[in-house]
């Protein structure tokens, strides 16, 4: 018989000691076993940074109030075609707005640019707030920069209007 468990035996005590390096059972001292309880520490929690409350509740404020100037917008840009009207006769320009169907394509399009420039600012604006940042300044920007290329979306349609070319030519002449 060898020393080793041969496949299907089970080592014994003094086996499983002696491979794997430690003295056998009857060299080894006694030593009394006293049970105390495990302390278990919790890990440290990371640090949040130190928030600004009046930062926070400005930043969140300006974006409150952009989600509900994107949903107006964004509905009178669906119906982008009455607006033009409604611009002209403010303007006093003569005539009708007739680009229709540029206005319906740029109209949408535009709303989709409130819809992602808003949710990007707000996307930005959170992590920064979690990070301890000044965040207030990022939806001022963002509303800035969604509103210009906006206002493109819409600039390209009215551009090609006729009533609204004979009256810039008009206005060319004076």
């Amino acid at each position: 018989m060898t020393d080793r468990p041969q496949y299907g035996e089970y080592a014994t005590p003094e086996e499983q000691r002696r491979l794997a390096g430690l003295p056998p059972m009857d060299a080894a001292p006694e030593t009394p076993v006293i049970a105390t309880p495990a302390v278990v520490e919790a890990p440290a929690a990371p640090k949040k940074p130190a928030g600004r409350p009046w930062d926070r509740i400005l930043t969140i404020a300006l974006l409150a109030y952009g989600v509900v100037n994107v949903f107006m917008t964004g509905m009178s840009y669906l119906n982008l075609p009455d607006l033009m009207n409604e611009s002209m006769k403010i303007l006093g320009i003569e005539g009708e707005f007739t680009n229709f169907e540029q206005a319906r394509v740029w109209g949408t399009v535009a709303a989709i640019v409130l819809v992602i420039g808003w949710v990007l600012t707000a996307w930005l604006s959170m992590r920064r707030l979690r990070s301890g940042k000044i965040t207030w300044w990022l939806p001022l920007v963002g509303a800035a920069v969604t509103m210009l290329v906006a206002a493109f979306c819409i600039t390209v349609p009215m551009m090609g209007d006729p009533a609204f070319l004979t009256y810039v030519e008009g206005m060319s002449g004076r």
